[in-house]
């Protein structure tokens, strides 16, 4: 088995999907984000106000943006028409559980994109909070599933 951005020659290259089929795809990922106890009180199911504004829905819409723009981040990366994005953040404890879930009709998957939300959530979390708790930790960025395409994934 090769990696799939290296060519013969041994350089990076864009996969070519052209000759795959257009399939349903989905692909779902996950960021913890472990904050202190001031902080994770303030989170009581509720939204959480800070001075640059409400927490989780900025985060929410961070993470959006940050799955649209992908392929600007990501070299490699295919740009990919969008069907959905979700986010959800929920609490555990101390820590915030963000996951993001992408979807899109077409030629190649869309884990990076579910990747790449769950990550700039985690981000707009920590910096919306990081004035209550400068040791916020963000960890275990992970893809949990992926479906379409030649195979599917599901993190045991």
């Amino acid at each position: 088995m090769s990696l799939s951005h290296i060519d013969d020659s041994g350089k990076a290259s864009m996969v070519d999907v052209s000759g795959k089929p257009v399939t349903s795809r989905s692909a779902t990922a996950e960021a913890l984000v472990r904050v202190n106890e001031a902080v994770a009180a303030q989170f009581d199911g509720s939204e959480l106000v800070s001075k640059k504004g409400p927490v989780f829905q900025t985060a929410i819409l961070a993470g959006v943006m940050g799955a649209k723009q992908t392929s600007q981040l990501i070299p490699l990366c295919h740009p990919l028409p969008l069907d959905s994005v979700k986010i959800d953040i929920g609490f555990d404890g101390n820590t915030a559980i963000i996951r993001c879930t992408a979807r899109t009709t077409g030629r190649t998957g869309v884990e990076m994109e579910a990747l790449t939300g769950a990550s700039i959530a985690a981000l707009t979390l920590h910096d919306m909070c990081k004035a209550l708790d400068p040791a916020i930790t963000i960890s275990q960025v992970r893809l949990l599933e992926k479906t379409g395409g030649k195979s599917d994934y599901h993190a045991e």
